[in-house]
């Protein structure tokens, strides 16, 4: 396990690890799989205010498991009254499996907008200290029982729509949604609007990254100011958020553009920078202000003690621990349409994961 070095660590609790464990039935019964078709690629077209939102979804995840790791856990604990929901958890996180997916909405108050351009699901096992990861293009055409065919970030809205009509909670929906898509249950939702990324990256002190790319994007309408350059460097909150919501240029000399796929790669590479700083300093003095930008722009159907589970359990996951399974496709306008073995692929992946199937990266190094 990797160890932080500052701030007077609690010691790791290791009781239930290696410990097999049944999860329960989760809160939905149904599975099945979306019906993806492969179209051709061409030219991609993006609205404008696309790459306002990309990635902060990813970063909460993240935050709520790592910011405990230089704190004790009891003022975790109060601090997280902010954050999670009354009543003890059905399923333990220390001691048993659980799914989530993750939301990263685009909502400003100038547009009033909520679609989830980041669209995650996490399955987290305590008893091999690992997790799995599957994000979604937000493009991806979506063929679903029982669903009107859609692209995967316009559902949360839909859901939203119709839970000011008094139809169930949009957070619920997507859960159900979701969950028979990928064939799992999905214990919990958090939605984070992109505020959060730059505010922890900010909470940090900043990250380090090897920008793999020249990126410029101006837009006047909304403040976009994008100005990156290759190479290793030290990015703020600003710049870390420019680094994964970057599409395209309208710069004279023009940068590359950059597609769905390639800002997935970003988002593990920065979620890795941040797990990283988290780990290796004393976050003593940031942990107050890393929940309150939690608090601030996200909303969770986690409990709070869950919340404390999952600080206590995965708050030093190693990240060679945490898979990514790829999941791509090909653009034909408006969708894309999604590889049906990569999806299928990390379909598997997320159910072995929670069956305790998924090899933690010591025990494979170590045969």
């Amino acid at each position: 396990m990797a160890n932080s070095t500052g701030g007077g660590l609690p010691p790791r609790s290791t009781g239930n690890r290696g410990r097999s464990t049944e999860s329960s039935a989760p809160r939905r019964s149904d599975g099945g799989s979306g019906s993806n078709n492969k179209g051709r690629k061409s030219a991609p077209k993006r609205q404008k205010s696309g790459a306002k939102k990309f990635w902060q979804f990813f970063a909460i995840f993240f935050v709520l498991l790592l910011v405990g790791g230089g704190v004790y856990l009891g003022w975790v604990y109060q601090k997280t009254q902010s954050i999670g929901t009354a009543g003890e958890p059905v399923k333990p996180a220390d001691s048993q499996p659980i799914a989530m997916a993750l939301l990263g909405t685009d909502f400003r108050s100038e547009t009033g907008s909520h679609l989830t351009d980041v669209v995650m699901v996490a399955a987290m096992n305590p008893n091999t200290d690992t997790a799995t990861i599957v994000s979604l293009p937000r493009d991806t055409r979506i063929e679903l029982e029982g669903y009107k065919v859609r692209k995967v970030n316009a559902y949360y809205p839909t859901f939203l729509a119709q839970e000011k009509k008094g139809e169930p909670e949009a957070k619920g929906a997507m859960q159900r949604m979701l969950g028979k898509y990928f064939d799992i249950p999905i214990d919990y939702v958090t939605v984070v609007n992109f505020q959060s990324l730059r505010d922890i990256v900010d909470a940090v002190g900043g990250i380090d990254v090897d920008v793999t790319m020249d990126m410029c994007y101006k837009d006047t309408a909304d403040g976009t100011d994008i100005n990156l350059k290759a190479g290793s460097q030290k990015l703020d909150g600003k710049n870390a958020l420019d680094y994964v919501r970057y599409r395209k240029t309208n710069c004279n000399p023009p940068t590359a553009p950059s597609d769905d796929f390639s800002r997935n790669q970003r988002q593990q590479q920065v979620i890795g920078a941040i797990m990283q700083k988290v780990q290796s300093f004393n976050v003593l003095t940031k942990s107050g202000s890393l929940i309150d930008a939690v608090a601030d722009n996200t909303e969770t159907d986690l409990e709070n003690k869950q919340i404390l589970n999952l600080v206590k359990t995965y708050w030093d996951i190693p990240k060679e621990n945490i898979s990514f399974p790829k999941v791509t496709g090909n653009w034909k306008s408006p969708y894309v349409y999604i590889s049906d073995s990569e999806l299928a692929a990390a379909k598997q992946a997320l159910q072995d994961e929670l069956a305790g199937k998924h090899q933690p990266a010591a025990a494979a190094t170590s045969e």
